[in-house]
């Protein structure tokens, strides 16, 4: 095992208002020798928004913004704009996050050239019931812990609520030809593929996508770290030895949840075949401001950037804070390459 260096809280709440409760779950994506960060902020009513802040080099910022860089605009998002993701693919910006109506949690996304002129796409997660989408995998060989899930989520919701879909995002790449869209619906990791991303707002295509599920599984609860679930965590890190994919474990005791960070290493043409997985966690909540917040026992990662040869894995820490972590890459990647698949 190798050890990541702790960098400690790189951001905290403000007095601004929209982000005077947390600040957590950042996306960064790298400039030159600037890191543009969009993060999740919270008020104190609990709203979430993102906001926004600018580095000098993986750590030292040296501008915030003191107004939402974007904020609840429509019905399906009236609730809060949560966790996002970002990219850049062939020229153009694509930041995908959470879209909370106070029911529903959907994926939606901006795009655009200029990162500070992003236009909304709309919603891009299947827009179908847990009921509509239990049937059909009814249909397949979908495991038990879908239908548990559903359970869980039509009790909380009623028989109308529509399928949870969060921790989304683009690979930097298209694969074969087709943008590729990480997600997740619990417990796993999943995988979509379109030529267009008008199809990702197709109900027909989701319907189509869930009679076969099986085929559009990323990853899968393997270890005792994520026994309750995983979820994608930062967008893949394009390598010599394949996608270096960070994701987030949960297991789960009675007194609590635990998040980690985990790590892959996927297949350059075909992301769907696992070349290696570490069997333990990448790194774990440890440190006060993990251990204790708005939500303890919590590491998310969702954002990276590579300096030099020195791996930055951003994440939300307890959700309430977002804090940095650092690990050299040619080690982490020999580290993997000893637990392949």
């Amino acid at each position: 095992m190798i050890k990541l260096k702790r960098e400690g809280v790189i951001l905290r709440p403000t007095p601004n208002k929209f982000e005077c409760k947390s600040v957590f779950n950042p996306a960064t994506i790298r400039s030159g020798k600037y890191v543009h960060m969009i993060y999740r902020a919270i008020d104190d009513t609990f709203l979430s928004c993102l906001g926004y802040a600018k580095f000098k080099g993986p750590l030292e910022i040296i501008e915030r913004w003191k107004k939402p860089f974007l904020y609840p605009k429509y019905k399906y998002e009236k609730k809060g704009i949560e966790d996002p993701r970002i990219v850049k693919l062939g020229g153009i910006y694509y930041i995908v996050y959470i879209a909370h109506d106070g029911k529903n949690a959907l994926l939606a996304y901006l795009y655009g050239e200029d990162l500070f002129k992003l236009k909304r796409g709309g919603i891009i997660s299947p827009r179908l019931s847990y009921r509509k989408v239990a049937k059909l995998l009814k249909q397949t060989s979908a495991k038990d812990e879908y239908f548990m899930f559903e359970a869980f989520y039509r009790n909380y919701g009623g028989k109308d609520i529509m399928v949870w879909d969060k921790d989304g995002y683009f690979f930097p790449n298209k694969i074969n030809g087709n943008y590729a869209l990480v997600h997740r619906i619990l417990p796993d990791i999943q995988i979509a593929y379109a030529k267009s991303l008008k199809d990702f707002q197709s109900r027909e295509y989701w319907r189509e996508y869930f009679k076969n599920l099986s085929e559009y599984i990323l990853l899968e609860p393997e270890y005792g770290f994520e026994i309750r679930h995983i979820g994608g965590g930062a967008p893949p890190i394009k390598t010599g030895a394949g996608w270096l994919f960070i994701y987030h474990g949960t297991d789960e005791h009675n007194d609590g949840r635990n998040y980690q960070g985990g790590a892959a290493l996927l297949d350059l043409d075909d992301p769907q075949r696992v070349i290696a997985r570490l069997p333990y966690p990448l790194i774990s909540p440890e440190e006060e401001y993990e251990l204790t917040g708005h939500v303890n026992n919590v590491v998310f990662p969702s954002g990276t950037t590579v300096f030099g040869n020195r791996l930055y894995i951003y994440y939300g820490a307890a959700d309430s804070h977002i804090a940095a972590a650092s690990i050299d890459l040619d080690d982490l990647l020999k580290l993997m390459l000893k637990h392949k698949n």
